[in-house]
C-alpha cells in the first residue's frame, strides 16, 4: 500500500506535515493507471478521477477547505488552512453511467 498526496501547493504540503500526516509520495499529477488496489490518495481531485480510483479499490481522502471567495485561486499558507478548518475527508464515488440530462 502506498499513500500519495497530490498537490502543487506548498501551503498544503506544510499543512499536512503540521498535522503529522504520513505520505509515501508527494506528487503534482496523478496517473490512475499506475496505482493499485489498497493504495490511498490524498488531495483535491475532480470527481471523475475519484470514481476511477474507487473503482480500482483505492481509498480517496479529499482535502476539504471552506475558503471565502476572495481567497479562491490564491496560494494560502498552512496557518490559514488551519484557520479555515482544513481537513481530510474520505469519499467514495461511483460512476452511474451515461445519462441524458
Amino acid at each position: 500500500m502506498t499513500t500519495y498526496f497530490v498537490t502543487r501547493h506548498q501551503g498544503a504540503k506544510d499543512w499536512a506535515a503540521l498535522q503529522g500526516i504520513s505520505v509515501d509520495q508527494q506528487i503534482e499529477h496523478l496517473d490512475v493507471k499506475t496505482l493499485q488496489a489498497g493504495d490511498q490518495v490524498l488531495g483535491t481531485l475532480p470527481i471523475n478521477l475519484v470514481a476511477a480510483l474507487n473503482a480500482k479499490g483505492i481509498r480517496y481522502f479529499h482535502l476539504s477547505l471552506d475558503l471565502p471567495a476572495e481567497l479562491r485561486g490564491k496560494e494560502i499558507s498552512a496557518a490559514l488552512m488551519q484557520e479555515v478548518g482544513a481537513s481530510l475527508d474520505e469519499f467514495r464515488v461511483e460512476r452511474i453511467g451515461d445519462t441524458d440530462v
